[in-house]
């Protein structure tokens, strides 16, 4: 996108209309942002907000919405895959076999598209994948070769594992081995009823997406396309199912999740008439009845972690099923408004761009997995239910506890990100100055009257890292969403972005500055007992608490100082408060 005036006539209209708004309402609009209330009517800052990221979104996918992708006419093996296949066609010669060996799924896709894929699923046609993988293992001996780890996993419906699968590893490779099948699905349930073996095109039929119904023949080296789309849906970008879309999803609502999924990842079209289908209240009613929350959230995980969590909660978003995935609590307050899941969406895509500006190696994986859900609950942040005991619970925990089923540290360390953040706001105006401003107190903090005015500012922002460990730098990225940056005109549409970037990378240099970039790794002077010894207790309690926080506040306000220095402070100053009482 080069210039405003090369763009279509709607795109045009939004770009111009958003850049003409930009002096009037831009200064004011990180100020209103937090407070603006969006039910009913919308606000100027949210206006522009509104126009610009879906008229910079709209005009970048008119710009990049791809038409053809390079697929390749033969699959080329690696070293590795060459040893496997060799090894399984002479199972089948070793033992005159005439089954036929096809690579199923995902494999075959990322091959032809130029990817490595290291998940190796064999399909066998009249043959149990145990039965085959015996047969492997008795070829291998003959051949005096090392038989390495064999696994059989049985059937278990209830965690939606419906075929058994034989494992085993073949030159540090994990090789699946499952059956060819044909199923039929009951009407409120996504375990099948019926379940045969079947040719290779009525698989290639029930599975959810045509790219994905692709097959390599391991016997005559070639792919096979039984629906006849495959290939060219690949070359076009398309998520298309292979039959009728309402009844694949309605047979199995996961399928819904997996076509987003796929659909963000590869950066491929959904197919009109699946997207209709997706957003059917009956295939919504299904997801919400037949697919287990593990499930949903195992997909919704994936998505976070791929290469394109924007463009898949957008799909959500547009299909509407946010609050069909992100399920909440029937009674919570305060109540939300009606674009409540825009606004998350909103903030999902800040950060992620917010984090690209950064660069990427700033954050660890987990690190940018936890923070894309932190900014995407972010307006969750205030939400409260009330559980059985009634008391008040965070909506975020009850999202990924219940609606997600994800494990309750993912829970607790979002929360904690966003009460880090929040205290971040009160820190980021002095560290951000770079020493110019000297921080005088901070609600959340206690303790620093005894603390020299100087260095509380690395007092309370030694506390808080404390507190936060590894993920302070996430803690200030969300920060650095809610914090209102004074914006003056300007031409260039990234200007608000590259403010937060540079607001991040001033506050992480006073950090790193101050030494406190990995504050928790330092050993505190003072422990408790020494602290009883001092305070005359023979037991511990809020003193001792009290007394570890103030030697801790001492060691940061006098990092040159040393462990005898601060015992013999605390002391005085317990001397000192005896006196007093």
């Amino acid at each position: 996108m080069s210039s405003v005036h090369n763009l279509k006539s709607p795109m045009r209209i939004a770009l111009r209309t958003a850049l003409w708004l930009e002096p009037l309402l831009l200064p004011s609009f990180g100020s209103k942002f937090k407070t603006v209330k969006f039910r009913g009517s919308w606000s100027p800052a949210k206006i522009l907000f509104r126009t610009i990221t879906l008229g910079f979104q709209s005009c970048r996918a008119m710009a990049t919405s791809p038409t053809c992708h390079t697929v390749k006419e033969k699959i080329e093996l690696s070293e590795t895959e060459k040893k496997i296949f060799d090894r399984l066609i002479g199972t089948l010669r070793h033992f005159g076999l005439h089954n036929q060996l096809r690579v199923a799924g995902g494999w075959v896709r990322d091959k032809l598209l130029g990817k490595e894929c290291y998940d190796i699923d064999i399909a066998l046609d009249n043959m149990m994948g145990s039965e085959f993988v015996d047969k492997v293992k008795e070829y291998l001996l003959s051949m005096r070769e090392e038989v390495q780890g064999i696994a059989v996993i049985p059937c278990n419906p209830d965690q939606s594992k419906h075929l058994e699968t034989a494992r085993m590893r073949l030159f540090n490779s994990w090789v699946d081995f499952v059956n060819l099948r044909c199923e039929e699905y009951c009407k409120n349930s996504r375990i099948p009823t019926k379940q045969k073996f079947g040719t290779a095109e009525e698989d290639a039929y029930r599975r959810d997406l045509t790219i994905n119904s692709l097959f390599y023949n391991i016997n005559i080296d070639s792919v096979e396309d039984f629906t006849k789309r495959g290939i060219s849906d690949l070359k076009c970008g398309k998520i298309v199912t292979p039959l009728p879309p309402k009844s694949t999803f309605l047979d199995d609502p996961l399928r819904v999740l997996r076509a987003i999924r796929f659909g963000a990842r590869f950066e491929f079209t959904l197919d009109e008439e699946l997207k209709e289908a997706a957003a059917s209240d009956d295939v919504k009613a299904a997801l919400a009845a037949k697919i287990s929350r593990e499930r949903i959230g195992t997909e919704i995980d994936l998505m976070i972690s791929g290469n394109q969590p924007v463009k898949a909660m957008t799909f959500i978003c547009d299909l509407t099923l946010f609050w069909i995935v992100f399920n909440l609590p029937p009674n919570f307050e305060p109540a939300i408004t009606d674009d409540f899941d825009r606004l998350c969406l909103e903030f999902l895509n800040t950060a992620w761009n917010l984090i690209q500006s950064i660069g990427y190696s700033t954050f660890g994986d987990e690190q940018k997995r936890l923070s894309l859900y932190s900014s995407l609950f972010l307006p969750f942040r205030k939400t409260t239910y009330n559980d059985k005991k009634t008391k008040k619970i965070s909506v975020v925990n009850y999202i990924f506890r219940e609606s997600l089923k994800r494990k309750a540290s993912d829970a607790e360390m979002v929360i904690d990100i966003h009460r880090a953040s929040l205290r971040f706001l009160d820190l980021i105006p002095y560290l951000a100055s770079k020493g110019n401003d000297q921080l005088v107190e901070v609600k959340w903090i206690k303790g620093l009257d005894d603390v020299p005015v100087s260095a509380r500012l690395r007092v309370a922002t030694g506390f808080l890292l404390w507190e936060i460990r590894e993920f302070w730098r996430v803690s200030l990225l969300i920060s650095t969403l809610l914090y209102p940056i004074d914006i003056n005109h300007t031409g260039d549409k990234h200007f608000h972005l590259y403010k937060q970037r540079d607001l991040f990378k001033s506050v992480e240099d006073s950090i790193v500055r101050l030494g406190l970039e990995k504050v928790w790794d330092v050993k505190q002077w003072i422990n408790g007992k020494d602290v009883m010894n001092v305070f005359q207790l023979k037991a511990g309690g809020p003193l001792v608490k009290e007394g570890l926080e103030k030697a801790m506040a001492w060691q940061l306000a006098h990092p040159s100082g040393t462990a005898e220095d601060c015992l013999d402070w605390l002391k005085q100053s317990y001397s000192k408060r005896a006196k007093l009482e």
